[in-house]
């Protein structure tokens, strides 16, 4: 089998499906990059087994179809040092022996047969929708960062796909905080729902490019399937049921906070460097249009207290939060204005956008509250 190829085209996409590698694998063949060479398409697949990624390149010139499995470390780092030139990939189908010929050298390593590498699931029966790559992006950016990370609920590790005939809302919580993004002009013939772990969704957020055309997203009861552009993901989902998000969410908050993004974000950064390095706890007095909030960390006499104005309608009140939850959230909104709806000192917090840009879109972003000490 020979093939020629861009140098700067092969290493863009090594590197786009070089995501799904692990540095340790069950299958030592995972420790390589599939080739398949059909006519003039290279198709090019890595896997770790629960996640395998597929990305095709265009070839310069093809001669025989052919499959082999090339050690991906050796090969990523290769081609990293290559100046955009032409590379001739020569392979030897008996012995499996790979050589790599450039304009100054020649390198030469070995490879595996191809059939060796696991087979992709199969998508019998799926179901299907078609999401614009730039609302996939959005959805991504918006919750993965309130998935949780404790294995002995793996629901909650994942981000929960809700799919109906009026709406797709996709939502994470890890039981400290919850993001529920609903869009209301994606509808599906079909009910379902279905849990994407973590990892394929970092891989998608880090090659989706806003603007591009649709991310067709197939699923079954296993397995969930990402076709764009001229790549592919497809991962295994999250056994079990997620939890009802909805009960958690409170109906009656009375007690309204009105105030721009950067200056609550500002402050509660700032004043969260004084705070006990184990609660991360900072305090909201607000009272009027006064909202004053702070911090301490008594075993080392550090607290620090800022006071701004805002828009409130409600009584008086005292809330906890932990800094880092709510920074997290108030850096993954995207608006001027935020208003935070509370109902008691005891319950949660809604953190929603004061105007929305996109009339289908509805961000909601719940943070449960810390105890005070007094």
């Amino acid at each position: 089998m020979k093939f020629i190829v861009s140098s700067s085209t092969l290493l863009r996409q090594l590197q786009l499906v070089g995501g799904v590698l692990n540095s340790s694998n069950p299958l030592p063949i995972l420790d390589n990059f599939l080739f398949s060479v059909q006519k003039d398409i290279l198709t090019i697949s890595a896997s770790d087994l629960e996640s395998t990624m597929t990305t095709e390149v265009k070839l310069t010139e093809a001669k025989q179809n052919g499959k082999i499995a090339i050690p991906a470390r050796l090969l990523l780092d290769t081609m990293k040092t290559f100046s955009e030139m032409p590379l001739t990939f020569l392979i030897d189908d008996k012995t499996k022996n790979i050589e790599i010929v450039s304009e100054s050298g020649k390198y030469k390593l070995s490879g595996f047969d191809g059939e060796e590498f696991p087979k992709t699931p199969s998508m019998d029966g799926s179901k299907s929708v078609d999401i614009p790559a730039e609302v996939m992006l959005n959805a991504i950016n918006k919750t993965l960062f309130a998935t949780g990370t404790d294995e002995l609920r793996p629901v909650m590790t994942g981000v929960f796909f809700q799919l109906s005939k009026d709406d797709i809302t996709f939502v994470a919580t890890d039981a400290h905080k919850l993001v529920r993004y609903k869009r209301s002009d994606l509808k599906t013939k079909h009910d379902g729902a279905f849990i994407v772990p973590k990892k394929p969704l970092n891989l998608l957020k880090n090659i989706l490019i806003a603007g591009e055309e649709n991310v067709k997203v197939s699923y079954t009861e296993n397995n969930a399937f990402f076709e764009f552009a001229n790549s592919s993901l497809i991962c295994r989902l999250i056994d079990g049921r997620y939890p009802n998000y909805e009960a958690v969410i409170p109906a009656e908050n009375p007690n309204k906070l009105t105030i721009e993004r950067k200056v609550l974000l500002e402050s509660v950064r700032r004043v969260a460097l004084y705070a006990n390095k184990t609660t991360h706890q900072v305090r909201l007095r607000i009272a009027g249009s006064e909202l004053h909030i702070s911090s301490e960390d008594t075993d080392f006499s550090n607290e620090a207290t800022e006071r701004r104005s805002c828009d409130y309608t409600g009584e008086d009140m005292e809330i906890g939060f932990n800094a880092r939850f709510l920074s997290d959230m108030l850096s993954n909104l995207d608006v001027d204005k935020v208003i935070l709806e509370m109902s008691a000192p005891n319950r949660a917090g809604i953190l929603i956008p004061a105007e929305k840009e996109n009339q289908n879109e509805d961000v909601l972003m719940l943070v449960m509250p810390v105890m005070l000490n007094n």
